[in-house]
């Protein structure tokens, strides 16, 4: 009997739906965070008899044949692709990305990194970087006699200064697109790496090639529908509870032919 082990690959299934959706509501609140969704494939089947196969009773062809499945299998958890809704703070380093594309940053191995968290604060030697201290590249350097800065939506810094009536400019953003921005790795403090499957970074200046522009004072919320993750919570439960109880229905199975006589 193979349901045990059948239902048992489902509970698992659901297990990890369930981990994805926590996950998914735990970040409601993280900024330029995207939606997680888990995906499943069925396993391989049992050909008990192929479809096509001859009959050997009168020489017919099986029209459908027999495949008993042997359960479902985690195939990926992909990030489902959406802008978050504009959030206005107010802060003169806080900027959010409109459109594709993402900032990038210089890890501290000296790899870049790429990140949509556009909550950007600044050493205390002037230097922009993200929440976590990373330096995000080209890596401006905000003087400390500026009384006020200025982000346009191509990304030029602009510091004014008491004594001159022109701005300065300190420099411009980098930001990076990627053809499958789903085959990114995702390392935790709102930060992705290249990988294989995401392609080389298509480098630019916001504004160009694809890529999006910046907003000054405002801040990318999370794109989790709560509404919509409750309710694959309620679903994967339910899943969760037949699978159990397959098992069971196939446990009294069992013991009904222990107890033959």
């Amino acid at each position: 009997m193979k349901a045990l082990q059948i239902a048992a690959s489902g509970m698992a299934a659901q297990q990890m739906r369930v981990d994805v959706v926590s996950n998914n509501l735990a970040n409601m609140s993280t900024t330029g965070y995207n939606t997680r969704r888990a995906d499943f494939a069925d396993l391989h089947y049992q050909q008990v008899a192929r479809p096509g196969t001859i009959s050997a009773q009168d020489g017919s062809m099986l029209p459908t044949g027999v495949q008993v499945g042997l359960g479902v299998r985690p195939a990926a958890v992909s990030v489902v692709l959406a802008q978050g809704s504009l959030s206005a703070t107010g802060g003169d380093l806080d900027v959010a990305i409109e459109g594709s594309g993402y900032l990038e940053v210089t890890l501290p191995s000296g790899i870049n990194a790429y990140t949509r968290d556009g909550g950007l604060k600044r050493t205390g030697d002037g230097l922009i970087v993200t929440t976590e201290g990373y330096q995000v590249n080209p890596g401006i350097t905000i003087p400390s006699d500026a009384r006020s800065l200025s982000i346009n939506g191509e990304g030029e810094v602009y510091a004014y200064f008491t004594d001159q009536v022109q701005p300065q400019l300190l420099g411009q953003f980098n930001m990076a697109g990627f053809t499958n921005d789903k085959g990114l790795e995702a390392m935790g403090s709102n930060l992705f790496l290249e990988t294989p499957a995401s392609g080389p970074p298509l480098q630019g200046t916001p504004g160009e090639d694809g890529l999006g522009t910046l907003r000054q004072g405002y801040l990318e919320e999370s794109s989790v529908d709560a509404v919509r993750e409750v309710t694959e919570l309620i679903k994967a439960q339910r899943g969760y509870e037949l699978n159990a109880k397959v098992i069971t229905a196939a446990d009294q199975m069992l013991s009904a032919t222990t107890t033959l006589r």
